[in-house]
């Protein structure tokens, strides 16, 4: 499904650290790349980059204006600041709209699984998202997965359980399992977590230079 949302971008000359200047006015670097196109150092407003990835995703064909051409892109890397939680950075995946793509659809679980509602277990997911083969226009932002079928402990849902938009070809193994309810935990197994000593384990990190940003299509 193809997103209505048109993102607008202008060239970028800044680089590299320089690129901090435009975040602290709002502004998000990126690079553009992939069919039919040399990469191309871009920005665009913060704000609308936050509603396209709200909008559609990482998932959905989403229409990028630079120099007055639109060009159909999938949203192929997010990184945001830790502190801020901000887009820092992003990278956008130019798409023939005619031939076969591959990405990662999210899975969005839905409804109350009645071994959680009666059984007072817990919900686990176990899979956030599927590998998908499709054409751009076939791609969603993300696969419901009902858990009403979940009526006890022993009960699981797979990957072949879930209902897939039509066009759109799942990747990951049937098998692969999706979501299931933990039983709730013993007074045994409680007292023994609560016993339980907790070492910190302190992590030197070793500086990393900064990620290149220019990328071949």
């Amino acid at each position: 499904m193809e997103n209505d949302m048109k993102l607008n971008a202008e060239k970028r000359e800044l680089a590299g650290r320089s690129t901090d200047a435009l975040r602290t006015v709002g502004i998000v670097p990126g690079v553009m790349y992939g069919f039919a196109i040399e990469p191309v150092n871009i920005q665009l407003d913060r704000n609308s980059v936050k509603r396209a990835i709200d909008m559609g995703g990482e998932s959905t064909v989403t229409q990028l204006m630079l120099d007055g051409v639109e060009h159909p892109v999938l949203i192929q890397e997010v990184q945001k600041d830790p502190l801020t939680g901000f887009v820092s950075h992003v990278d956008f995946r130019r798409v023939n709209m005619t031939e076969t793509v591959e990405a990662a659809i999210a899975i969005k679980l839905t409804g109350e699984a009645p071994a959680v509602k009666t059984l007072g277990g817990t919900l686990i997911q176990l899979l956030e998202e599927v590998e998908v083969k499709a054409l751009p226009s076939a791609l969603v932002k993300e696969i419901e997965v009902s858990v009403q079928t979940l009526l006890t402990f022993d009960d699981m849902i797979h990957v072949s359980d879930m209902v897939i938009p039509e066009g759109v070809e799942i990747l990951n193994d049937g098998d692969q399992a999706v979501a299931s309810v933990q039983p709730p935990r013993t007074q045994e197994e409680m007292e023994a977590l609560e016993s339980e000593v907790i070492v910190p384990e302190v992590v030197v990190a070793a500086d990393k230079e900064e990620k290149t940003e220019e990328k071949s299509s």
